[in-house]
């Protein structure tokens, strides 16, 4: 039986290529396994464990290219030759690979260096571009996911203390970690409490946990501070 396999690294990018080409090499549709938008650097990929498994002594497994298989040359290998235990047959493009053959071995490697090599010009070419980008002003980072009238909506909601931060994700409709984000980058960017609005909390040593919150010193209080009294202040955990 043959068991082909497909990749493409993008969602943009059509496996309908690929596919055809599977069933040109005696592949049928049912017995194609893909994985859409994953590269090949990796072998932590969904259609390539099924396609793998679905394999027995026997079988062939069918790839147009080896850099649709691993863009990895030690991946490459590894997949060779956990195939060849198993007693399983690799085409690429039609032609069959032989773990015995020393020219085939050598065509094999050579295939997957230069994989490998695509691979890292990929990268070069992605990280340049995203520097050139950069320097520009034209990367930014992602969209924030809330507008400058809804933060400050949300801040306000919150000083009020009447909604959890789950009521306030649901209210948004963005998740309870977007809303933490906030009002932490709130309480770091502007020295305050974000649940207060205000200056933040002080404790005294002898309170008891859970109880509420002391005011900010006075000139009273600072002055006993500097002056060696047994009652100081701390900044409370936010």
């Amino acid at each position: 039986m043959h068991v082909g396999y497909a990749r493409v690294s993008t969602l943009e990018q059509d496996l309908s290529a690929q596919r055809e080409a599977l069933e040109r090499l005696g592949v049928e549709n049912k017995d194609i396994y893909f994985d859409h938008g994953l590269t090949g650097t990796t072998r932590a990929r969904p259609g390539l464990r099924k396609a793998l498994a679905a394999t027995r002594d026997g079988d062939t497994l069918v790839v147009t290219k080896l850099d649709r298989l691993a863009r990895s040359l030690l991946d490459a290998r590894d997949i060779a030759d956990e195939l060849t235990t198993k007693g399983v047959a690799l085409s690429l493009g039609g032609s069959v690979y032989d773990p015995n053959d020393a020219v085939g071995r050598l065509l094999f490697n050579v295939l997957g260096m230069v994989a490998e090599f695509e691979a890292d010009l990929i990268r070069l070419r992605t990280r340049e571009g995203m520097a050139i980008a950069r320097s520009k002003g034209k990367l930014k980072g992602k969209k924030p996911k809330l507008s400058p009238s809804q933060r400050k909506h949300l801040l306000t909601l919150h000083a009020a203390g009447e909604h959890t931060q789950a009521e306030l994700a649901e209210l948004f409709n963005v998740s309870r970690t977007t809303i933490y984000r906030e009002l932490r980058r709130t309480t770091t960017d502007t020295g305050t409490d974000a649940r207060t609005g205000g200056i933040r909390s002080v404790v005294f040593p002898h309170h008891r946990e859970g109880c509420a919150p002391c005011p900010p010193p006075t000139p009273k209080s600072s002055a006993m501070m500097s002056s060696g009294s047994r009652r100081t202040v701390s900044p409370a955990p936010i």
